[in-house]
C-alpha cells in the first residue's frame, strides 16, 4: 500500500493488452476505487484507434488509404493521423531528412513491411532507380480541412513515430481517469506520468543491444518524461557480412548500416522521443552528434566498435 503526502492511500495497479504486433503495459498508483476494468478498456480502445489509423498491416487504415490514393488526390484523415503526419514532417525537416516517413517502399522492398517477408532484389533495384524527392516535396497536409495528398508517387510509413504517439494517447486517458502516477510502456517506448506515489522516480531498464539475448545495459530514472530506443538488434537482415537494421535511410535508399547499435532519447512526449531516436539512428554517429547538440537532445548512442560498445552521450547522458 502506498500513500501520497496527503496520506491518501493508493494501490499499485498493473494493466496490459496487445496491439501493433506487440504488447502495452501500464503500472500506476491509483485510488482503490478506480474503475480499473473501465480504464483498461479505455486504454485498449485508444491504442486500437491509433493502430486502425496508422498501421501498414491493416488494408483499411487511414495510412493505407493514403498510400493507395492517386497523386494529387486529397484524402480525408482523422485528426490523430494528421497530428502525427504534421510532426513527422517537422522532424523530417529538423533532422535534415534523417527521419523520413516517406520510405514505405524501402521498408517493403527489404522485407520489413506487410508486402514480403524477405528482401526482394528486383524491388530493391527499383527503389534505388527511382528519383527520391525530399519528403516535404512528396506529401502535403491541409490540417484545417482534415486531409492530405501525395504530390508524387510515395508510400508513407509511420512505424518510427506511431507507437510513441500511442503512448502519449494512453497517458492522456490515464489523466482523464484521475491517475497522476503511472508508467506506460509500448514495446521500446515508455512515458512516465509524474513520479511514483512515494515521490520516487520510475526506474526504466536500458536494454543492451545484443542480438538474440535480453540483457540490461543500465537504468534510467524518469519523472514526467518519455523515453524511446531505436536499434539494429531486434529487427535486421544479414546481407553477406553486413548487419542491416530495419530502419531505412531515405537519403541513401537503403537500410541503416553505420555502426550505431542503438540510440535512446528522452523527451517531453513519447512521439518526439520515438521519432528522434529513429532520426539519430539513421543519421549515424557524426551527423547524429551534430543534431543532438543543435537541438539540445537528451540522447545516448551505443556504437559498435572492434573492442565492444562505446557510449556517446548528450544532455544528462554526457559523461563528465
Amino acid at each position: 500500500m502506498l500513500k501520497t503526502c496527503s496520506e491518501v492511500a493508493l494501490t499499485r495497479l498493473n494493466l496490459h493488452g496487445s496491439t501493433m504486433g506487440t504488447r502495452w503495459a501500464v503500472t500506476c498508483d491509483s485510488a482503490p476505487d478506480l474503475d480499473h476494468v473501465g480504464l483498461e478498456a479505455a486504454l485498449q480502445a485508444t491504442v486500437d484507434l491509433v493502430d486502425a489509423q496508422m498501421s501498414p498491416w491493416k488494408p483499411d487504415s487511414n495510412l493505407m488509404r493514403l498510400n493507395r490514393a492517386e497523386v494529387g488526390c486529397w484524402v480525408a484523415l482523422f485528426p490523430d493521423m494528421l497530428e502525427v503526419l504534421k510532426r513527422a514532417l517537422e522532424i523530417n525537416r529538423l533532422s535534415d531528412g534523417a527521419f523520413d516517413p516517406c520510405v514505405g517502399d524501402l521498408v517493403d522492398a527489404w522485407g520489413f513491411g506487410p508486402v514480403r517477408g524477405e528482401p526482394d532484389a528486383a524491388a530493391i533495384r527499383a527503389t534505388r532507380q527511382r528519383r527520391r524527392n525530399p519528403c516535404l516535396q512528396q506529401l502535403e497536409l491541409d490540417v484545417s480541412a482534415g486531409c492530405a495528398r501525395k504530390l508524387v508517387p510515395a508510400q508513407i510509413d509511420l512505424c518510427g513515430i506511431a507507437k510513441g504517439y500511442a503512448v502519449d494517447r494512453m497517458v492522456a486517458v490515464l489523466q482523464q481517469h484521475g491517475v497522476r502516477h503511472a508508467l506506460v510502456a509500448l514495446d521500446g517506448e515508455l512515458r512516465a506520468l509524474g513520479t511514483q506515489a512515494n515521490d520516487q522516480p520510475w526506474s526504466v531498464a536500458l536494454e543492451s543491444p545484443q542480438v538474440g539475448r535480453r540483457a540490461v545495459h543500465g537504468v534510467i530514472e524518469m519523472a514526467g518524461l518519455a523515453v524511446a530506443t531505436s536499434g539494429d538488434y531486434r529487427r535486421y537482415v544479414l546481407v553477406g557480412d553486413a548487419h542491416l537494421a530495419h530502419s531505412m535511410d531515405g537519403r541513401r535508399a537503403g537500410p541503416v548500416n553505420n555502426g550505431m547499435a542503438s540510440v535512446t532519447v528522452l523527451a517531453s512526449t513519447c512521439m518526439d522521443a520515438d521519432a528522434w531516436a529513429t532520426a539519430l539512428l539513421v543519421a549515424g554517429p557524426d551527423e547524429g552528434a551534430i543534431l543532438a547538440k543543435r537541438y539540445s537532445l537528451e540522447a545516448l548512442m551505443l556504437l559498435r566498435r572492434e573492442n565492444g560498445l562505446v557510449e556517446v552521450g548528450f544532455g544528462r547522458f554526457q559523461h563528465s
